[in-house]
């Protein structure tokens, strides 16, 4: 699996309409379900969790993504690179994720309707405060 493959897979997300805890690229999703979509995808394993708030707080999204078999912590957000798994923060608890895509990012953003791929403009960068990187990538 390549960064190549897992960006792919989560542009085959593009457009999906924002569907809080859903988990269907062409019909509804969210960002966890973004990151499911390309982890499956990517024939990695995921633990989904459901029942969760729309915005998570407590650190229920950290301590979820940490349990996550095919994921690993990114020690310095500097070492982001494409296909990585972003954590962000909007106002207290981290509460949102993305795919880095380079200079961009895939995620469904509940402020558009859908799953979408924009610049990651220094307001978007200033937010990331963790990087999970998956298992396995070359």
């Amino acid at each position: 699996m390549t960064t190549d493959d897992l960006v792919d897979a989560a542009r085959q997300c593009l457009g999906t309409p924002f569907r809080h805890q859903g988990r269907i690229a062409g019909v509804g999703l969210d960002c966890a379900g973004v990151a499911i979509h390309v982890a499956r995808q990517c024939g990695l394993g995921v633990i989904d969790v459901e029942g969760y708030s729309r915005t998570p707080s407590g650190g229920q999204l950290e301590a979820a993504l940490d349990a996550q078999p095919g994921l690993q912590r990114v020690t310095a957000l500097a070492d982001r690179q494409p296909g990585d798994l972003l954590l962000m923060r909007f106002d207290s608890d981290p509460q949102h994720l993305a795919i880095d895509a380079g200079a961009t990012i895939i995620h469904a953003y509940e402020h558009v309707g859908q799953c979408c791929e924009h610049r990651l403009s220094s307001l978007w960068a200033a937010r990331i405060v963790r990087v999970y990187r998956f298992r396995g990538v070359e």
